[in-house]
């Protein structure tokens, strides 16, 4: 069981559902009761049993072996961090404009005639360092707009835009923010907007069931509820591992980057572009070898943080929509 479920996390596609298929953010959520099941309960306990192991043999001399291992492969890309994620980023605001019509991801349209001079002038300020704080501005703007005609709590699946254009910003004027990294800004960005994601597939699983039909070979033999209960706690677990110790965090990177790059063979271009910014982060992740020192805690923590981070999620966004949306929560 144990090693299915994480078969399942390195070989799952991760297409973002609202892309491909009919969704209601406003439409009422699986109750919690439903939600906190048997099923979650087993794969939770599976998620900390593979975490705090992770935490453990982080401790010993294979973590050195693992990330030397790492640390070849990985080095070329760590020099050039940042022109990596300038040149994937141009990459994406130019690939918005070409297809036009679009704010920040596919299912954010508009009709706006501004917002495509917007996309290129964020591109074109990625070729310097000294406008890439215009660039964020730019992406600021972008998803405020989206806030503005989707509301908050759709775009609260987005938080790793904010994340970016904090990067750009503190990476062009060569600052910290309090001081915490550039980097480390859009890698926490990243483990809040996937954890996130994670609890609409327990929330809302009945919007991926189209995709797994048109898509069996994705469940690997699973049932389509149990598989979506699994890929949201995978996902979840990951993304929590994001904002933890080094070879953790890098680990995690390494199993989404395979989750998200098998996502685009199978869902074509659109998911490739969708998510080309998500990925480079990733890559950025996993090619970091510094560590910090906040890195270094006892691996007790990493059970407790995971339930306390999984706890204040649910709650969140239960919370969140029902509050917005007049939904129930139990």
């Amino acid at each position: 069981m144990a090693l299915s479920f994480w078969f399942l996390g390195t070989q799952g596609a991760s297409a973002h559902v609202k892309w491909f298929c009919a969704y209601d953010a406003a439409g009422q959520p699986r109750c919690l009761e439903n939600v906190l099941c048997q099923d979650f309960e087993l794969l939770l306990a599976l998620a900390l049993l593979w975490f705090f192991s992770g935490c453990m043999v982080e401790r010993t001399s294979l973590a050195e072996l693992a990330a030397r291992s790492l640390n070849r492969f990985t080095d070329g890309l760590r020099l050039h961090t940042e022109e990596i994620i300038r040149a994937v980023c141009g990459f994406f605001f130019i690939s918005l404009w070409a297809v036009g019509g679009i704010l920040l991801t596919p299912e954010l349209k508009t009709t706006s005639s501004m917002v495509g001079p917007l996309q290129l002038a964020i591109a074109a300020g990625l070729l310097s360092r000294r406008t890439m704080p215009f660039s964020a501005a730019g992406i600021v703007v972008l998803f405020g707009l989206a806030v503005r005609d989707y509301g908050t709590f759709h775009l609260a699946d987005y938080p790793i835009f904010l994340g970016l254009a904090a990067y750009l910003a503190l990476a062009g004027l060569q600052k910290d923010l309090f001081g915490v990294p550039p980097l480390d800004v859009v890698r926490y960005a990243t483990a809040v907007t996937l954890m996130w994601a994670s609890v609409e597939k327990w929330a809302y699983p009945e919007w991926s069931f189209p995709l797994l039909i048109e898509h069996p070979g994705m469940t690997l033999g699973f049932d389509s509820e149990f598989y979506m209960r699994a890929a949201g706690m995978i996902e979840f677990t990951l993304a929590f591992a994001l904002a933890w110790t080094p070879l953790v965090r890098r680990v995690a990177a390494a199993i989404l980057l395979g989750m998200f790059i098998s996502a685009c063979f199978e869902f074509g271009k659109l998911d490739v572009i969708g998510h080309s910014a998500i990925i480079v982060v990733l890559v950025a992740i996993l090619s970091d070898n510094q560590p910090r020192e906040a890195d270094y805690r006892a691996p007790w923590l990493a059970p407790a943080g995971l339930c306390a981070a999984l706890t204040v999620t649910l709650f969140a966004y239960y919370v969140g929509h029902a509050a917005i949306f007049n939904t129930s929560i139990l």
